[in-house]
């Protein structure tokens, strides 16, 4: 049976798409083709970015102001051995602080096209009657392998992760016509459909795991009604970072998903029929209740 798309996912995927859109337009504007190719005559064009948007999901200049993903920032900084790239930590500092504030995962739900690609790949495991385990290798394994990325970049002298990195194969692919993560893009689609569900996406990425980090401070979570709350379990069901990020408030130890590594999708508040879940703003303090263990379920 298809499954019906909410309100809010439908918003999501909208804004995903236009997302990939918005980096296309500079080139377009321009007088350019997509994936770096020239479409113009003979004539004198401006280069896209001369314009008052460029780049891609890594590096981008607004208006002059230079953006970088904290990842790709910190390998950089690492690369460099140096803490004198002024406009990497502080083009990282800006998108670290908003995503921080609303919801640092809420750019790997609502921007990155590898998670839309991977929702697809949902669809088409459901369709084909597929079954793969939900979790094979524990979510926070993706900190760790951002750790790591960060180490290398400092060993070999670059920034590692650009050369692997899918989400550069969809959105450099698409404005500059560098492919140079098609390969492990090809890889998280045969394994996401066949080996374990979103497994990239939750335990593997590393700036997944940056953000799952930063996601501690987020103001937009998701919020409980505890009365209202039937126990079906399709909210589980439905979350696209790990269905364990819902346990404590499900048992009533939380009134909102604590955890930083919730994405803000809403694919749980459109699953719940009762309307139990909601957005909310703030972070409330747990019940007096609350489990012990918090640092354990924190991230």
């Amino acid at each position: 049976m298809a499954r019906t798309v909410g309100k809010i996912t439908l918003v999501r995927r909208i804004v995903q798409v236009c997302m990939l859109v918005l980096f296309c337009l500079p080139p377009l504007l321009a007088g350019w083709g997509l994936a770096g190719l020239f479409a113009g005559g003979d004539g004198e064009v401006a280069t896209p970015a001369e314009g008052v948007f460029f780049g891609s999901l890594s590096s981008s200049s607004v208006s002059g102001v230079t953006l970088f993903d904290p990842l790709a920032a910190l390998e950089v900084l690492a690369a460099s051995r140096s803490l004198l790239v002024a406009s990497a930590l502080a083009g990282a500092l800006l998108v670290a602080v908003v995503y921080g504030l609303v919801r640092a995962r809420a750019f790997c739900s609502w921007v990155c096209p590898v998670n839309l690609i991977g929702e697809g790949v949902d669809a088409a495991r459901r369709r084909l009657g597929i079954a793969v385990p939900e979790s094979t290798v524990p979510r926070r394994a993706k900190i760790g392998v951002a750790v790591a990325v960060v180490a290398l970049s400092a060993l070999v002298g670059f920034p590692v992760f650009e050369l692997v990195s899918p989400i550069g194969a969809v959105n450099k692919g698409l404005v500059f016509g560098g492919f140079a993560g098609l390969g492990t893009l090809v890889a998280i689609v045969i394994a996401e459909l066949l080996v374990s569900r979103r497994v990239w996406c939750r335990s593997l990425c590393p700036l997944g795991g940056t953000f799952q980090v930063l996601g501690r401070a987020g103001q937009v979570n998701v919020a409980i009604d505890h009365g209202a709350c039937i126990h079906c379990d399709k909210c589980r069901e439905a979350c696209l970072a790990d269905p364990a990020i819902l346990d404590a408030p499900l048992a009533g130890a939380d009134v909102i998903v604590r955890a930083g590594d919730c994405m803000a999708c809403g694919a749980c508040v459109d699953a719940c029929p009762t309307d139990a879940l909601r957005f909310r703003l703030g972070r409330p303090r747990k019940p007096a209740a609350a489990p012990a263990d918090e640092a354990l379920t924190a991230l």
